[in-house]
């Protein structure tokens, strides 16, 4: 199974280097020209702190939890790196752990991938980053199955 897994969590690595670049990319681009209000002025009722202007209402959950599931799915690509290296019973549980929780965050960030696609979306980055987070999801839920049924076994 270390022969499968190996070369998906090699896989999840390079796509969540990619989600990193997207992703840092949106989230500069909405810092640098987000919602500026000036002097004197009072903020208005709908104004919400993860606005982004491109994209829709859901933008800001999804990219914010887009990255927050890379960086997840990067300790685990380290983790599980150490137990493919030495394979001993020390490094599975912190493989399996960290896979766990890298699959829940890709989980949640691709629900919020799938709430935007449903509210239509006008950016061709955000659709890209759309199609790889579900895929960074269902390849990491791959790991983890393996990962998991390793330790059982």
């Amino acid at each position: 199974m270390k022969a499968i897994a190996a070369p998906i969590l090699f896989f999840n690595f390079c796509i969540c280097i990619v989600i990193f670049g997207i992703g840092g990319w949106v989230m500069n681009h909405t810092i640098d020209n987000g919602f500026v209000i000036g002097a004197g002025f009072d903020v208005p009722n709908y104004f919400s702190p993860i606005f982004f202007q491109i994209g829709n209402s859901a933008t800001g959950f999804f990219i914010i939890f887009a990255l927050i599931a890379a960086v997840a799915v990067v300790a685990s690509a380290i983790s599980g790196n150490f137990y493919f290296r030495f394979s001993d019973a020390a490094n599975l549980p912190p493989a399996a752990s960290t896979a766990l929780v890298a699959c829940f965050l890709t989980f949640l960030a691709m629900g919020f991938a799938w709430k935007e696609i449903a509210m239509t979306v006008t950016s061709g980055h955000l659709i890209a980053l759309e199609a790889l987070m579900i895929v960074l999801s269902v390849t990491q839920f791959v790991y983890t199955a393996i990962i998991v049924w390793t330790s059982t076994s």
